[in-house]
């Protein structure tokens, strides 16, 4: 009898071990996975509708924002696609251009997963991106792209992108034109899977 006892208390105490040390285990992953997994949402915006679409997808990812801004800004002039000797035109043509950038983001170090959105030019990502992605170690990071555009889709943007950004993780966005609270949900949600 006295045996059965002891076992008893024994079997109760592991019992009661296990549960602890499951529950430990639980409250341990959930404060990792709510400590490690960040998330920035980097634009470039010329007349203010990729800002748009930015704002709107840093919310719908519980993301930080931070605005890509030109060292020299654009003006109308610049941005004047059928002028071949528009500054935008100038540097769409040359694939080395990079122009500078006025900002920086604080602690990049911190996101796990930027995602990099600009206004669609000449089927591409204007060159000033090429210049966010070379100024910074994307090494092991998710790098998803999105777009505004007066009509294209996302053209060759990933294929001239990913050589600024080599060791990142990429995965294709899509054009967010006047996209919904929900079709942004939708999208943050695909990138997760």
């Amino acid at each position: 009898m006295r045996i059965k006892k002891i076992l008893l208390t024994i079997v109760a105490g592991c019992m009661a071990l296990g549960t602890v040390a499951a529950v430990d285990e639980q409250n341990s992953n959930d404060k990792m996975s709510n400590n490690t997994s960040k998330s920035l949402v980097a634009y470039f915006s010329a007349t203010g509708t990729t800002m748009e679409a930015a704002s709107k997808l840093a919310k719908a990812a519980h993301a930080d924002l931070h605005e890509i801004v030109p060292a020299v800004p654009y003006t109308p002039a610049d941005l004047n696609w059928r002028d071949k000797k528009s500054r935008s035109t100038l540097e769409m043509e040359d694939k080395s251009s990079r122009p500078a950038i006025a900002n920086k983001v604080e602690n990049m170090d911190q996101y796990d997963t930027v995602f990099v959105g600009y206004p669609i030019w000449w089927y591409i990502a204007p060159t000033i991106i090429n210049t966010f992605l070379e100024s910074y170690n994307f090494e092991g990071k998710t790098v998803i792209t999105f777009a505004t555009s007066g009509g294209s889709q996302m053209g060759k943007t990933l294929e001239e992108l990913k050589p600024s950004a080599p060791k990142a993780i990429w995965k294709e966005g899509k054009v967010l034109n006047h996209a919904s609270k929900d079709d942004i949900k939708k999208f943050v949600d695909s990138m997760n899977k």
